[in-house]
């Protein structure tokens, strides 16, 4: 028989083990389906930045409101950015023609934001803080983003994931309890009864004896559980109130009431915002504070409503030109009761007199000649006309009330071309009256 060689174990092939899958690269910024709202935007903005959601919904409800820039990115990124667990997003499903409400919810939410930032182009204040404050968003998003620690090694934590539960020993029983007793075969109780919360006069039986007959070791108390983080809610309510305080007390004798309660207003909600951004870090805000910020909000869009011409000091002047030659082009009063008597003025035949009445927020009074024709063009933005002979003392309050008519004196007829006196007269917030002296 021939001998076989050795097998030479050091030449034999071995087969390396087999590498690990390669880690999924980390997805960039996707909508969340989890715990969207409506869109999933917010929540996946809070995920992508490591945040609390509620600050950039809070965040993307201001901005909706002081300049639709909210409701902008909110459309868009909804429109193009998909789900989490999806690879098309709804501007992809539109172009294959699958047409559905979230897609349609989309674009009319941008197309709103877009309509909202067109009507606000003239409000420069909105705009700059509109600006501001979708700056400090970013800036937040990014600073909170570059601070969270790295990810764990994902294949390590699937090794932690598939090792097997550590064993533990199993629970003892710390000593005998009433319905722990043993129920015989034939269905009777030794012991006491066996309901389950205990019979009446349970609470009375002796003390429970341990297994070598002395008394049961009373069971540790539990140890005190680390108190959560302080609630700022009230320190953030009294920096606003003192901040809005500040900021209209400072502008309001400079400036119109509008810009005043703008200023103050921006100032309350910067703090809002701030203390909304701090509790996602240190301490905490309840849902007052966000409904707070909201309210703020709707006001400051409010008083960027407001007519420009409104003063912040409540005053009564009177106007009362001797003649004709007296007449001043305009006559204007930012709050308050204005009263133009133009009942001593005479227009000779073949001339004619034209001024001008505006009153931001009160009253604008006319007393017209007793003889002479007047042209009237009076517009009120919220409020009420009166003209001679109304007898009626009821006040109807409309918005946008406009009237022209041509006030001929009793007795006098004249045709509705040669009117002696243009008067127009415009009040934002408030009554236009006229009389006719006597």
């Amino acid at each position: 028989m021939t001998e076989q060689p050795p097998l030479d174990t050091a030449t034999t092939d071995t087969v390396p083990p087999p590498e690990p899958p390669a880690a999924r690269p980390p997805r960039g910024f996707r909508r969340d389906r989890r715990y969207k709202t409506l869109g999933g935007v917010c929540a996946g903005l809070g995920r992508h930045c490591d945040m609390d959601p509620v600050i950039f919904r809070i965040g993307l409800s201001v901005l909706s409101v002081t300049g639709g820039v909210g409701l902008i990115f909110y459309g868009f990124a909804w429109l193009f950015v998909p789900y989490d667990d999806e690879d098309e997003s709804e501007f992809r499903k539109l172009l294959t023609g699958r047409v559905d409400g979230p897609g349609l919810a989309a674009i009319v939410t941008a197309l709103v934001g877009c309509g909202v930032f067109l009507s606000m182009l003239n409000n420069g204040g909105a705009l700059t803080f509109a600006v501001v404050l979708a700056l400090l968003l970013a800036g937040a998003g990014y600073w909170s983003r570059a601070r969270r620690t790295a990810d764990p090694d994902p294949v390590a934590a699937q090794a932690v994931a598939d090792a097997p539960p550590e064993a533990q020993a199993p629970p003892v029983a710390r000593g005998p309890s009433w319905w722990r007793d043993p129920i015989v075969k034939d269905g009777t109780h030794v012991g006491g009864t066996g309901y389950l919360w205990g019979p009446p006069g349970a609470e009375e039986r002796p003390p429970q004896q341990g297994r070598w007959g002395g008394p049961v070791a009373a069971r540790p108390a539990a140890p005190p559980q680390p108190r959560g983080p302080r609630g700022i809610g009230g320190l953030t309510f009294l920096g606003a109130l003192i901040a809005g305080g500040i900021g209209t007390g400072v502008t309001w004798d400079e400036r119109t009431l509008s810009a005043s309660l703008q200023t103050g207003l921006a100032c309350a909600l910067a703090v809002f915002g701030l203390g909304i951004a701090v509790s996602a870090f240190r301490g905490r805000t309840g849902v007052g504070s966000i409904l707070l910020a909201v309210i703020t909000a709707g006001l400051l869009t409010a008083s960027a409503a407001l007519p420009g011409n409104i003063s912040t000091d409540w005053a009564r002047t009177n106007w009362s030109p001797a003649r004709a030659a007296d007449v001043k082009e305009r006559y204007g009063m930012g709050s308050g009761v204005g009263t133009l008597d133009l009942s001593e003025v005479s227009v000779a035949d073949g001339k004619s007199v034209a001024t001008r009445v505006d009153v931001g927020a009160g009253k604008a009074r006319i007393v017209l000649p007793a003889d002479e024709t007047v042209r009237l063009r009076a517009t009120v933005g919220v409020g009420d006309i009166r003209l001679p002979g109304d007898s009626s003392r009821d006040v109807d309050v409309r918005p946008d009330q406009k009237q022209t008519v041509t006030l001929v004196p009793p007795g006098k007829p004249k045709g509705a071309d040669d009117a002696a006196i243009e008067l127009r007269v415009e009040v934002g917030l408030g009554q236009v009256e006229v009389d006719r002296a006597a």
